[in-house]
């Protein structure tokens, strides 16, 4: 599926970038050589980001 058509960003692009790549949709847009230009897809973009990364992190030993 489809993120952003304007740059046609795929979702698992998004994603894999999101393992790699900080910061918000603009800055992993950025690192694709991209960048946003109608802008609708950034909130989505944001929250696939946010998803991503949540589900990377390591859960913290207990002590």
């Amino acid at each position: 599926m489809y993120t952003c058509v304007c740059n046609a960003i795929r979702e698992c692009e998004l994603r894999r970038a999101a393992r790699v790549v900080p910061g918000d949709a603009e800055s992993v847009y950025a690192s694709m050589g991209k960048q946003p230009q109608c802008g609708t897809c950034l909130c989505e973009a944001d929250e696939i980001l946010f998803e991503e990364r949540e589900m990377t992190v390591e859960p913290a030993c207990a002590a």
